[in-house]
């Protein structure tokens, strides 16, 4: 029997790997393929056929969507499987991708279960469910978490955290704190601006404020730094501590319009931000993964406006 063969298109090494590594924990028969961007993209698939697309909406040289548009064109492409799997989930992106004949939509960050929900559902419209499912184990390994740390350690023990704290952050829980929000079906774009975490995250000195996307949910959080490559955030601590290598997206406010402007990365690092165990608040190294020219050059303006401080001022 044939192998299911995917490709994963993405401009971010990161969650290629990511993608590929949940693929393959969970199908051992798949093949996977991987391509930096829509061009990359349309060349392989203009010499080799594939029984699914997972594509990346923003991407330098060719977007996705310009990826779907074209596969619709082929006549050998107009009915293959073609899932989204991008921060872009707002409704006027969603209805774009629909127009244009998307088999499936993931939002990121995503779930393993989540992004394997839509996989099976966008082969079992063509017929190819079984072949993927017979590639598979008997049994899954129920060890095998859901978050990304999980993805790309193939269910070994998370790892733990560093800490530049003289103590350990995590030694003794907080009392009952309210649960995150659950994470957003849809993206941010043209949405209110965001609100500060609370009146008190003046107190932590922060240059601006965001919202933190983990797979677990949604935090508000103020940026202590930035730099071209990462940033450095502070988020209030509750029941759910987040994990390093979570996959995650930061949203960030820009323009008079309230644009939301959408960062893709994971977590490198986790501190306590007080010096004490049971500290109320917690330091998050956020490295970005986007390859995007817009989205660099989005940042770099942030730096050399000093973190935009008159559209970031905490509590305003």
């Amino acid at each position: 029997m044939s192998k299911i063969s995917v490709l994963v298109v993405d401009d971010a090494s990161f969650i290629r790997d990511l993608v590929k590594k949940c693929l393959r924990n969970y199908f051992p028969g798949i093949r996977t393929e991987d391509a930096v961007n829509g061009k990359k993209a349309q060349a392989m698939l203009a010499k080799e056929a594939f029984d699914l697309v997972l594509c990346d909406w923003e991407m330098p040289e060719m977007s996705g969507l310009e990826l779907l548009t074209w596969c619709r064109e082929q006549d050998n492409l107009k009915t293959m499987p073609f899932v989204m799997v991008t921060s872009r989930g707002d409704k006027e992106n969603v209805v774009q991708a629909i127009q244009a004949g998307v088999s499936g939509y993931v939002s990121k960050p995503f779930t393993n279960e989540q992004l394997l929900t839509k996989v099976k559902q966008a082969l079992n419209k063509v017929g190819k469910l079984d072949t993927l499912m017979n590639s598979a184990p008997t049994k899954m390994n129920s060890a095998f978490g859901n978050d990304s740390l999980s993805a790309l350690t193939g269910g070994k023990a998370a790892i733990t955290a560093p800490s530049a704290a003289p103590v350990n952050p995590f030694a003794k829980p907080v009392a009952a704190a309210p649960a995150p929000a659950a994470a957003p079906s849809r993206g941010l774009l043209n949405s209110p601006p965001v609100k500060a975490p609370t009146a008190s995250a003046a107190s932590v000195g922060g240059r601006g404020q965001g919202q933190l996307r983990l797979p677990s949910g949604t935090q508000q959080c103020v940026i202590k730094a930035l730099s071209i490559k990462e940033a450095l955030l502070v988020v209030k601590r509750t029941d759910t501590l987040p994990q390093v290598l979570d996959s995650a997206v930061l949203d960030l406010e820009q323009g008079d319009n309230a644009e939301i402007a959408r960062l893709n990365g994971y977590l490198h690092a986790i501190v306590a931000f007080e010096p004490k165990p049971d500290s109320e608040w917690l330091q998050l190294t956020f490295r970005f993964v986007d390859q995007d020219a817009q989205k660099l050059d989005y940042i770099s303006r942030l730096i050399a406006r000093g973190t935009a401080q008159k559209h970031f001022v905490p509590g305003a």
